[in-house]
C-alpha cells in the first residue's frame, strides 16, 4: 500500500517481527548464565570452603559475589549492545530498565566481593584490614588494574543515580557511562591472573572466555560494525531543513538505497551530523514520516542541548546513523480502531504511524497535547490526514493542571476516563499508542487503563535517559 506524505508517495512496508519465543530464550540464557557461575563455584569447593571457618567462608562468599557481579556486568553489555533480535523483541524502555537493575545489582555484589574478600584474607593472614588491602593491591597480579576498574565503576554508578543524572547534560552522562567498558576491561586481568575459579577449572576458563568474547563481539558487531557499514552503504546527508513550529525543526535526509534499511514508521535512529564540533555525540530522533525510496524525515525539538544545532544544519551535511531502534511500530496494531496520544514533540513517531497504518476513515483518533497553539507542529499535515485518511484530530492546548494528568488545566473538571471516552468513544477496543515526556506518558497510560484498555494493547515510547 502507498500513502502521500509531504507531496511524496511512500510505500507501506512489512518488516520481520521478532518471534515471541525469543523472549523466553533471552531470559532463559541470562538465568542459565547465573546458574552456571554458581555451579562452577560449587564445583570448585565453594560450599566446603564456605563452611570451613569464618575467614575461609568470607573469602569463598566474596568469590561467589565477584563471579555473579562479573556475569551481570557482561549481561549488561549484551543488553545494551543493541542486538537487533533483542532490541526488536523487548524495546529500549524495557531493556534500559533491565540494564539499570542488572547494573545496580552487579555493583552491590562487587562491593560485597571487595569487602568480603578483604575481610577473609585479613582473617587468614591475621592482620588488619587496611594492611591486607594494601598487600592485595600492591602485590597480587592484576589487582592494581582491578582497583582502577573499581574506581571507574563507582564513577559510572554514582552518575547513574537519578539525582545525579538530572544535574548532568545527556552528553556528559553518556561520555561518563562509556567508562564502564574500560572498567570491565581493566578488571579482566585480575580474573585471569588471580581468580581461583578461572585458574583451577578448564570448564570455568571455557565459560568465562566464551561470555567475555560474546560480550565483546556484541559491541564490535552491533554497536560499531553495523552502524559503520550502514552509514557507508547508504551515504546519508541532509537534503532540507524545515521549521515546523517555534523550536521544532524537521530535517529531510537523502541517501542511497534507503529502501533497504530495515526501518519503519515509529522507529528512531541515533544520529551524528558531521557539521563541526560535537559531531561524535549521537542523539535519538524518531522518524516523523515513513521511509521512502531515497528520503527520510526526522523532527527535533530544541531542548537546549545539541538539539539546537539541528535548525542550523545545511543541505549536504553528511550524517552517520545507528539503528533503527524502537518498538513503537505498526507490527503491534491488531487492525480496527486506533487511538494515539501525543505530547509536544511526541507527535513525531505517531505522525509517521498515522500515514503508514491501513485503518479505515474515522477509525483513527489523535489526541495532541501542547501548552500553546504555537507549539502545535504539522498543522497542515494533520489537516491533510483528516481530509484524506479520515483521522479524527483533537488539539488539547493549554497550561498544565494542578494535578498530575495528561489533560490541560481547562479539563480538570473531567475525570481521565470521562475525557478519554468523550474524545475517543471506542477506546476500550482500540490499540493505543502514546509518546511524550516520561511523566506525561505515565499519566496517560494510567488513564487508558482506567478507560478499559488492556496493558497488552497499549504501546508507548518514553523520552527519558
Amino acid at each position: 500500500m502507498t500513502a502521500v506524505v509531504a507531496g511524496r508517495r511512500v510505500t507501506r512496508r512489512t518488516l520481520p517481527v521478532a518471534p515471541t519465543w525469543w523472549a523466553d530464550v533471552v531470559g532463559g540464557a541470562a538465568v542459565l548464565s547465573l546458574l552456571v557461575v554458581t555451579a562452577l563455584w560449587t564445583a570448585d569447593r565453594g560450599v566446603q570452603e564456605l563452611l570451613a571457618g569464618p575467614a575461609t567462608g568470607l573469602t569463598s562468599l566474596g568469590r561467589l559475589a565477584g563471579l555473579l557481579s562479573a556475569d551481570l556486568m557482561l549481561i549488561q553489555v549484551v543488553l545494551m549492545a543493541r542486538v537487533p533480535l533483542i532490541e526488536r523483541r523487548f524495546g529500549q524502555d524495557r531493556i534500559a530498565r533491565w540494564h539499570r537493575l542488572a547494573g545496580f545489582t552487579s555493583f552491590h555484589l562487587l562491593l560485597a566481593h571487595v569487602g568480603l574478600t578483604i575481610l577473609g584474607y585479613a582473617g587468614t593472614a591475621r592482620q588488619g584490614v587496611l594492611a591486607e588491602t594494601w598487600d592485595l593491591v600492591a602485590t597480587y597480579p592484576g589487582m592494581l588494574l582491578a582497583a582502577a576498574a573499581f574506581g571507574l565503576l563507582v564513577l559510572v554508578v554514582v552518575t547513574s543515580i537519578r539525582a545525579a543524572r538530572r544535574r548532568l547534560r545527556y552528553e556528559s552522562w553518556h561520555l561518563l557511562h562509556l567508562y564502564a567498558y574500560l572498567g570491565i576491561a581493566l578488571a579482566l586481568p585480575h580474573q585471569l591472573w588471580t581468580g581461583a575459579d578461572f585458574l583451577a577449572s578448564a570448564a570455568a576458563r571455557a565459560y568465562w572466555w566464551t561470555v567475555y568474547l560474546l560480550a565483546l563481539a556484541s559491541v564490535l558487531v552491533f554497536r560499531l560494525g553495523l552502524p559503520a557499514w550502514r552509514s557507508l552503504r547508504h551515504r546519508v546527508q541532509v537534503a532540507a531543513v524545515v521549521p515546523e513550529a517555534p523550536g521544532i525543526t524537521s530535517v529531510w535526509l537523502r541517501g542511497r538505497d534507503l529502501h533497504r534499511l530495515p526501518a519503519r514508521a515509529g522507529q528512531f535512529f541515533l544520529w551524528r551530523f558531521l557539521d563541526g564540533p560535537g559531531w561524535s555525540r549521537a542523539h535519538p530522533y524518531s522518524l516523523s514520516a515513513p521511509p521512502s525510496g531515497d528520503l527520510m524525515r526526522i523532527t527535533v525539538k530544541d531542548l537546549g542541548d545539541d538539539s539546537a544545532r539541528v535548525a542550523t544544519l545545511r543541505p549536504g551535511t553528511k550524517v552517520l546513523l545507528e539503528g533503527p531502534y524502537g518498538r513503537l511500530t505498526g507490527e503491534h496494531w491488531r487492525g480496527g480502531g486506533v487511538t494515539m496520544l501525543a505530547c509536544g514533540v511526541g507527535i513525531t513517531p505517531l505522525l509517521a504511524l498515522l500515514w503508514e497504518l491501513p485503518y479505515r476513515p474515522a477509525e483513527a483518533v489523535l489526541l495532541y497535547r501542547a501548552r500553546t497553539a504555537e507549539e502545535l507542529a504539522f498543522r497542515a499535515e494533520l489537516d491533510r490526514l483528516a481530509a484524506e485518511r479520515g483521522v479524527v484530530v483533537h488539539h488539547l492546548v493549554g497550561p498544565r493542571g494542578r494535578r498530575p494528568a495528561w489533560l490541560p488545566a481547562y479539563a480538570e473538571g473531567l475525570s481521565d476516563v470521562e475525557a478519554l471516552r468523550r474524545l475517543s468513544p471506542g477506546i476500550a477496543g482500540h490499540d493505543v499508542f502514546l509518546c511524550g515526556p516520561d511523566g506525561w506518558v505515565e499519566a496517560a497510560q494510567a488513564a487508558t487503563r482506567a478507560a478499559g484498555v488492556p496493558e497488552a494493547h497499549t504501546h508507548h515510547e518514553r523520552f527519558a535517559w
